[in-house]
């Protein structure tokens, strides 16, 4: 064999080579090393799609990645997750679900395109918003404790207002009734801002809200806060007291978390979480989330995991003790 044949045939043996491992070396390439999809299953504009917006930038910052938000609403948030459920466990298409998604809607029984446990890796609780106890200004109750007196001697006489059966405004009030042992009469409204007119008059005896929503009111002297449904006083509204310092055990916050789909690597998800647990120390993170009346949480994979399957339970028990419906 002559040297030119020789040296030919090693030129091509090395180009074979060099050709089998490119694939094996771009799909080693350190992550992430494209854009990133984060998908809101609700619409642009909306609490939860703002909260994205406020988180993804920083974390987009610490990942050394590109964040981009993309909105896919619809049923109930069912669809932008059942999406991410589908998506391959890469990384690079992320969920940020809500209590809504992946506690109260699965506790209903009834058929999800997605098992909310088995199709997400989880990655992080990114944040809580609690809602506050409000009651019309001609109300004889200065305080929750009053409230509950008030309404244990008028037993079917008062009422509470709800943005629709099924939603955590409706789950949470009836936890309240349950806990405090009250018979309050339900009636439901297509979202609390439609409730406040019928609150502010006194036809309606109480209401639990959203922050952001609710607490103008109070402090244009329309409405008056008895409480704050945070297992502790919040550092959004520190002089609030929590309902849980009158019923004991009492909680029920609208929860905002990371998933990725089920069996996306433990490293990338730990190296997610990280990347959370840094954007939400950022100053203006915590001011942005303050603003729509969100507390920022953080913390690992497992402890998320142990949350949201926590809270699944405690609805599901709700839901099946009160005989609750969605309809």
């Amino acid at each position: 064999m002559t040297r030119t044949v020789f040296d030919n045939l090693i030129g091509a043996a090395l180009l074979g080579a060099a050709t089998l491992l490119a694939p094996a070396a771009q799909a080693q390439a350190p992550y992430p090393n494209r854009p990133i999809r984060l998908v809101v299953p609700f619409p642009a504009g909306g609490a939860t799609d703002i909260f994205a917006r406020a988180v993804s930038q920083k974390l987009g910052e610490k990942m050394g990645a590109t964040i981009v938000v993309d909105n896919k609403p619809g049923a109930g948030g069912t669809i932008g997750s059942d999406i991410v459920a589908k998506a391959p466990a890469d990384g690079y298409t992320l969920l940020l679900a809500t209590s809504s998604t992946h506690s109260i809607a699965p506790s209903f029984g009834g058929k999800l395109p997605y098992d909310a446990v088995g199709d997400f890796t989880p990655i992080s609780h990114v944040g809580n918003a609690p809602s506050i106890m409000l009651v019309p200004n001609s109300s004889p109750a200065k305080t929750v404790k009053e409230w509950i007196a008030y309404a244990r001697k008028n037993p079917g006489k008062l009422n509470y207002a709800s943005s629709g059966n099924g939603t955590v405004v409706h789950l949470g009030s009836e936890y309240f009734k349950a806990q405090a042992g009250l018979f309050l009469v339900h009636i439901p409204y297509r979202g609390t801002a439609l409730a406040i007119p019928d609150l502010v008059s006194g036809k309606v005896d109480v209401l639990f809200d959203s922050l952001p929503s609710g607490l103008p009111h109070v402090k244009e002297g329309r409405l008056r806060a008895l409480g704050i449904t945070s297992a502790r006083r919040s550092p959004l509204l520190p002089e609030l007291p929590a309902i849980s310092e009158t019923v004991p055990g009492y909680e029920t916050v609208t929860w905002f978390g990371l998933y990725g789909p089920k069996g996306m690597p433990a490293d990338l998800a730990t190296r997610l979480s990280n990347g959370i647990n840094q954007a939400l120390q950022e100053q203006d993170v915590k001011d942005r989330l303050a603003r729509l009346g969100i507390e920022p949480v953080g913390g690992t994979p497992q402890q998320f995991a142990a949350m949201a399957n926590a809270d699944r339970a405690k609805w599901k028990k709700i839901i099946n003790d009160r005989k609750i419906t969605a309809e």
